[in-house]
């Protein structure tokens, strides 16, 4: 315990995010994001920035599938953010490979879908972008296209832009979804960076927002106490670039964090 306690005491510095106190002194929440990589865990500065900017303190969660260990690092953060990175075995979701199928991260498939299912069960809000978004819907039995331009060939929708920052293609939000209330819009441009999507949507999940193409975009889940928001596109990035339009997911991630 002492040792996880000096690596989160690491984490905080290298984040470069002090940790703002509160009303009569509590602490701001502490915001766990899922690390990328193979032997060094890394998570891109963007994440960092835009929980830092909605009052989080984030905590990068490194990639190990010691059950023990995550739940003790569940146990001292708040909220999780799932982050972007490689397609996911879809041996996850009962299907062979298909050619189309991009680089596979074995380890990182078990340890986020660990982190998802734990988290849930934790009743601790989680926020799944891009990659994030896909490994929340397989943790709950949904599956996903495994790549969208050989298996949904007449798509009109490019949804793997060469710049992941930039607003790409529009996308279509529910009426009654948190999603909309959050980002009060039914229809606005995101980036896209991405050729795998969800398919058959997990059990107790709504589908809240579509690309023009119908291909899903966004999910949620606020069933059985959890409070989970899933997005295909990637609010840090424009969070980067100054365009705050999606910056009260960060927001909403924080806020549910504090309760």
């Amino acid at each position: 315990m002492k040792r996880l306690s000096v690596i989160l005491l690491i984490v905080f510095t290298m984040c470069g995010c002090s940790a703002p106190r509160q009303a009569h002194g509590s602490r701001a929440p502490l915001i766990g994001i899922s690390a990328a990589g193979g032997d060094v865990s890394r998570v891109d500065k963007a994440y960092i920035e835009a929980v830092c900017a909605a009052g989080g303190v984030p905590v990068i969660i490194p990639i190990i599938t010691d059950s023990l260990a995550l739940v003790t690092i569940l146990d001292k953060v708040d909220g999780v953010v799932m982050t972007g990175g490689e397609d996911i075995d879809p041996g996850f979701y009962g299907e062979c490979p298909l050619p189309g199928i991009g680089t596979i991260n074995a380890r990182r498939d078990t340890f986020d879908l660990m982190l998802a299912r734990m988290t849930a069960r934790s009743r601790k809000p989680i926020l799944g972008i891009c990659r994030g978004i896909q490994v929340i819907n397989v943790a709950f039995g949904g599956s996903l296209w495994q790549d969208i331009p050989s298996q949904i060939p007449q798509s009109p929708v490019q949804h793997r832009s060469k710049n992941d920052e930039n607003p790409f293609h529009n996308v279509y939000i529910k009426e009654g979804s948190r999603l909309a209330a959050l980002t009060q819009t039914g229809s606005t441009r995101i980036n896209t960076f991405h050729h795998q999507a969800v398919k058959d949507v997990a059990e107790g999940f709504m589908v809240t927002a579509m690309a023009p193409d119908s291909v899903v975009e966004a999910i949620e889940c606020f069933e059985m106490g959890y409070r989970i928001i899933g997005i295909q596109f990637h609010p840090e990035k424009m969070y980067a670039t100054g365009d705050l339009r999606f910056q009260p997911l960060f927001e909403w991630l924080v806020k549910e964090s504090r309760k």
